[in-house]
């Protein structure tokens, strides 16, 4: 018997739905460190502390970034996959960015629902810290969804998915790594947006 429960599928964003903007901005300023992301390092404190001192030593400002973020595209296809799926069930995207990051990408998805962080930024424009909404956000949002009752589908694609993927009543890789995936071989894997449609599709009539 289908499972009565409404359908909410639940999202990274960096990775899955548009390119990784530390990549991104590590490529213009030509700082290879800020090229590190959840898919290398576990620990988010750890790379965000690391972020954040770089750019202090460097004194760049959160202007500098989010003028990188301006000129970031969505992945080619992931306007139309988010779209495709608001048709099909509920959608929210839970991503440890932050909110003054990501503005100019919601417009350029459709303005999609966004769980995600805050920044602190000094008088002088640098950024000075980091506010999470809460420790392990994505996982206690996805057991918030299940208390509602809920039925979810979560798809991420680094090291601070996981939690959120297991704790989903079904997580999908999204084109992981190779060392998420050796290290989560449990976790089954879609590596483009038709393989994630045809797993979507085939959940929504199953049960």
């Amino acid at each position: 018997m289908a499972d009565p429960r409404p359908r909410l599928i639940a999202s990274d964003l960096e990775g899955v739905l548009v390119p990784e903007i530390w990549i991104a901005f590590a490529e213009k300023t030509g700082i290879e460190q800020l090229r590190l992301t959840t898919r290398d390092v576990p620990d988010y404190d750890q790379l965000m502390q690391m972020r954040i001192r770089i750019l202090r030593e460097r004194k760049l400002r959160l202007q500098d970034i989010q003028e990188v973020i301006a000129a970031i595209s969505p992945l080619p296809g992931a306007e139309e996959f988010a779209g495709w799926i608001r048709e099909r069930a509920q959608f929210v995207i839970l991503s440890d960015t932050f909110y003054e990051f990501a503005k100019p990408l919601m417009a350029k998805l459709g303005y999609p629902t966004l769980f995600c962080h805050s920044l602190e930024v000094d008088s002088e424009g640098s950024i000075a810290g980091y506010r999470l909404r809460l420790d392990e956000s994505k996982r206690s949002a996805v057991q918030a969804f299940g208390d509602l009752q809920f039925h979810t589908l979560a798809l991420g694609d680094s090291y601070n998915d996981v939690a959120m993927l297991q704790k989903a009543d079904v997580g999908v890789l999204f084109d992981p790594p190779q060392n998420v995936k050796d290290d989560y071989p449990s976790l089954p894997v879609v590596r483009n947006y038709d393989e994630a449609k045809g797993f979507i599709q085939e959940w929504l009539e199953g049960g």
